[in-house]
């Protein structure tokens, strides 16, 4: 899809009517403000836009509007439309981070070289991108900044032997981080062990963590091997630690602290060599604060933080992450593949994703499974959409805040209706001035 940005309609026109003859799906906006509403929430392959606005001669509010469409869409081709008298300022515009430029009156020819051109190398730069990130980290999808940061970062601490502690909201890829930095490590052929402390209990806990001998209870009819001698040489995942109680803590900070441990029914103590990455999405510190986590193990564990941004950090990835799903559901089902539309794109731009990553998924293969389509549209995906209700959020108090309410009601609006701040404000009951305070308060997808 192509995005057209010209205030003059006869110019609109005539570039549509050449880029849809020539194959093209085509949007046009007709003012900077539109080319924002737009590029906020859906990501064109490349973009036509024009340098002068308003009747401005000096192509400033052109500038400003590539360098906006710039920080929203990073990685999508710019080609700039001028006056044979602004030849300078396209090539400002280019030094700004443009493509090209087609100077008035343009040669159809020579224009369409130049999108094709653009889309080319876009495409093979975005695929040598995924397959880098793919061939180092593995199940890992996306491009966008912070998610590149984060794997910059894996890559500078995956050899070393320091324990990781990665934060982030529940369904935004931590176990998949903790992997990467296993199987990029110098530990890679040895045992990656996962284990998820809130599903064990307290009177289970040493059994698991450190084995048992033979008669040491009831039960024990065998040795057990507990999961950190599973471990030894490798890597061991504690994911939810902030589950696990006061009482377990402190039995796992000597692990840590000592590398040695004792199973139970034995008192031979046993040396281990594991490294330790573990996970949340709680705040530990704030436990820390409230007695609830001890501080000493607090920093035992988090010599590096990784931190996983939620997805609605990284809208960006949003059509990888689509696209991968639908793929991997399409081959399941026995299809070739599976298209999906520019609008079903936006259309789940715009979710607020309280599940994240994990939420995606479950929503492009659900839509993928029950449609039953080679091409799914954001008609298809509204079928398929449901709410999480506040109650099952991962909220344990029973009264949301008023501004978490109201956050949460302005993203369902803007989802609802696609963005459309007239419609938003008007379902909403508030004048568009209200609504832009309200949603730069809550940090709602607003340009800087």
């Amino acid at each position: 899809m192509i995005l057209i940005c010209d205030d003059d309609a006869t110019v609109r026109s005539s570039l549509t009517l050449v880029l849809k003859r020539a194959g093209y799906e085509v949007v046009t906006a007709a003012t900077p403000a539109e080319v924002i509403d737009f590029v906020r929430y859906s990501t064109p392959q490349l973009v036509l836009m024009d340098m002068n606005y308003s009747n401005s001669t000096t192509g400033q509010e052109g500038l400003e509007l590539l360098a906006k469409v710039r920080i929203f869409c990073p990685d999508v081709p710019v080609i700039l439309i001028t006056a044979w008298g602004s030849i300078t300022l396209a090539v400002q515009g280019i030094r700004a981070g443009a493509f090209d430029f087609i100077t008035k009156p343009w040669n159809n020819a020579s224009l369409l070289n130049s999108i094709r051109t653009a889309l080319l190398l876009s495409e093979e730069e975005n695929k040598e991108k995924h397959s880098s990130t793919t061939a180092a980290f593995g199940k890992i999808i996306g491009k966008s900044p912070l998610l590149t940061q984060v794997l910059n970062t894996v890559s500078r601490i995956a050899n070393t032997h320091a324990p990781v502690l990665i934060t982030g909201e529940s369904g935004t890829g931590k176990e998949l981080i903790a992997e990467a930095i296993h199987y990029n490590s110098d530990r890679a052929n040895n045992p990656f062990v996962k284990v998820n402390l809130g599903g064990i209990s307290q009177s289970l806990f040493e059994s698991e963590m450190f084995g048992h001998k033979k008669g040491a209870f009831t039960d024990a009819r065998q040795d057990r091997i507990g999961r950190f001698e599973l471990a030894n040489h490798g890597s061991i995942f504690l994911d939810e630690i902030g589950e696990l109680d006061l009482v377990c803590q402190v039995k796992l900070l000597r692990v840590l602290q000592d590398q040695t441990f004792e199973a139970l029914g034995d008192s031979k103590p046993r040396q281990v060599d594991t490294r330790v990455i573990s996970a949340t999405n709680r705040s530990l510190a704030d436990m820390v604060v409230s007695g609830s986590f001890r501080e000493d193990l607090f920093y035992r564990i988090n010599l590096i933080t990784v931190r996983m941004p939620a997805l609605r950090e990284r809208l960006e990835d949003i059509p990888l992450l689509t696209h991968h799903f639908a793929t991997s559901q399409a081959m399941l089902l026995g299809k070739e593949s599976i298209e999906i539309s520019s609008e079903g794109i936006a259309f789940l731009k715009r979710l607020p994703y309280p599940g994240n990553i994990r939420e995606l998924k479950n929503l492009v293969d659900r839509t993928v499974l029950l449609s039953g389509k080679d091409r799914i549209t954001d008609v298809d995906f509204k079928e398929q959409y449901v709410e999480i209700p506040t109650s099952v959020k991962g909220n344990t108090d029973s009264v949301q805040s008023l501004e978490c309410v109201e956050k949460q009601m302005i993203l369902k609006a803007i989802a609802l209706y696609g963005g459309n701040h007239s419609k938003v404000a008007t379902a909403l009951g508030l004048t568009r001035q209200t609504l832009y305070r309200r949603m730069e308060k809550y940090n709602i997808n607003l340009p800087d």
